[in-house]
């Protein structure tokens, strides 16, 4: 080429450089407020029609387009919006028809070159790629808005490892998402949603920082591994290994972890001959929810420290049943007086404790307003909306934001940031018990976990309550029995 023109073209690469934010945050806005104002209009003109049937006929196809241009928004621009379409696309925080376009979005990013992809490696162990990897699958297993995972086995100890490699400029553009996110976010809790919902994505912000550097996700995962290890006879999930001195702030080696992801988890059963909605299929998915919340449960109230993606691309089955939990660039550690005010938040809903969870929300630094004459009963059914993943009888989805929340009547005005990875992380908990058709409660689960944190700390002097003989049943529930 010549110099001329390649000077041209690297003129022309930089400039482009630097309008794609500003053609990126344009391309958002307009699509956004396309969003926006359609469910507005429709909002409108449903004001207007008296028959109820056509009035669910009209949110219906609404919502049909609704998901459309939000799978479009979500599949274009990629990068912070396909983790959006992560916590939209389940069954409990958005129409089924979102749930049904945008949970596709799962690990699929637009996958980097594997040219690029050794150029990455290579830079950052200083080693040549042939020589680290007797082995190396060009297609990636997986890729989401920030790294890419691909099959590969190591030449010198002839181990079949994950090799987590960073989109190039993903961190850059993500930044650029977040700021756009967070306007929105200030113009929908002052217009439409009684909720500080600026502070969760303040809170997303520090999160996706903190995902761009695998040596401390690299050290996370040790941590998590170590602690379940301790903490149990036999872990309840499986953490991979990391691979010893083969971890960059770019890379991420670790062990490879067989297993079926947890969506496919029906169409495996029905391939070897069992009924998906038969008796085994059923205690075989309430041991996999019992499992991956127990987890939780000591992760959140014993350690403080947790993973905080549990959404069901980072979640395999695996042998005999065992869950294997990955991808731990989102976790959180937790302020001890948060935590044990948490914990004590978890005892108040169990024990349906209307009081205590005024006193609890409290002591969390919940902040809300009320213009419900029964404030600890709308009160007490915001918090199993946000911290509890049980449903009522006949119910199969209840969000925050849904139009019979007491989110109508209670206000959230303050919501501490270190808390919405513990909320995101239940409402995802939440999207796999309705996904596998259950109905479980985590506080139930969790009160003997919250009860010991408390006890240890000194600030519960009775004995702890042992389990009722009847413990598993009261977690899983029946369309027949009383919730609350």
């Amino acid at each position: 080429m010549p110099l001329a023109l390649a000077q041209l073209q690297d003129i022309g690469d930089r400039i482009s450089d630097r309008l794609r934010p500003w053609s990126r945050s344009a391309q958002f806005w307009v699509r956004a407020a396309d969003i926006y104002t359609s469910y507005k209009v429709c909002q409108l003109r449903a004001g207007f029609v008296k028959d109820e049937e056509e009035r669910e006929a009209m949110w219906e196809l609404q919502h049909e387009i609704g998901a459309q241009k939000m799978y479009s928004l979500c599949s274009e621009l990629g990068g912070l919006f396909l983790k959006a379409a992560q916590i939209l696309g389940k069954p409990d925080l958005a129409p089924m028809a979102w749930v049904k376009r945008l949970v596709t979005l799962c690990d699929k990013a637009p996958a980097t070159p594997i040219h690029v992809v050794r150029d990455v490696v290579e830079k950052q162990f200083g080693k040549s790629f042939d020589d680290m990897f007797e082995y190396f699958d060009v297609e990636p297993v997986g890729s989401a808005s920030i790294a890419q995972v691909h099959r590969a086995r190591l030449r010198l100890s002839k181990t079949d490892v994950a090799v987590k490699v960073q989109h190039p400029g993903a961190e850059k553009l993500m930044m650029v998402d977040i700021r756009n996110m967070q306007a929105f976010a200030l113009f929908l809790q002052k217009y439409d949603i009684n909720f500080d919902l600026y502070s969760a994505t303040k809170e997303m912000e520090k999160q996706i920082c903190y995902e761009f550097d695998f040596v401390r996700e690299a050290k996370a995962m040790d941590r998590i591994r170590e602690f379940l290890f301790v903490t149990n006879k036999k872990p309840p999930v499986i953490v991979p290994r990391v691979i010893p001195e083969m971890v960059s702030r770019e890379v991420l080696i670790m062990e490879f972890i067989e297993g079926t992801p947890i969506m496919n988890l029906g169409s495996e059963m029905a391939k070897r001959g069992i009924d998906p909605g038969g008796k085994i299929a059923t205690m075989a998915k309430q041991k996999i929810l019992t499992d991956l919340t127990l987890a939780y449960g000591q992760m959140i109230l014993k350690d403080g420290f947790f993973h905080a993606d549990p959404h069901p691309g980072n979640i395999l089955i695996c042998k005999n049943t065992e869950v294997a939990l990955l991808d731990y660039g989102q976790v959180k550690a937790m302020p001890d007086d948060l935590r044990l005010a948490y914990a004590n938040l978890v005892i108040a809903m169990a024990d349906d404790d209307f009081l205590r969870t005024k006193e609890s929300f409290r002591e969390i630094g919940i902040e809300t307003w009320s213009i419900a004459d029964n404030e600890l009963e709308e009160l007490f059914q915001l918090s199993l909306r946000m911290f509890d993943t049980r449903l009522p009888p006949g119910v199969t989805a209840m969000s925050p934001f849904a139009e019979d929340s007491s989110l109508n009547k209670v206000g959230v005005q303050s919501f501490p940031e270190e808390l919405f990875s513990v909320l995101r992380t239940i409402q995802l908990l939440r999207g796999l018990t309705v996904g596998m058709g259950l109905r479980f409660s985590c506080a139930q689960q969790w009160k003997p976990i919250a009860e010991e944190a408390l006890l240890k700390s000194g600030r519960l002097k009775a004995a702890r309550s042992r389990r009722p003989r009847s413990f598993i049943r009261r977690l899983f529930w029946r369309d027949s029995d009383n919730c609350t």
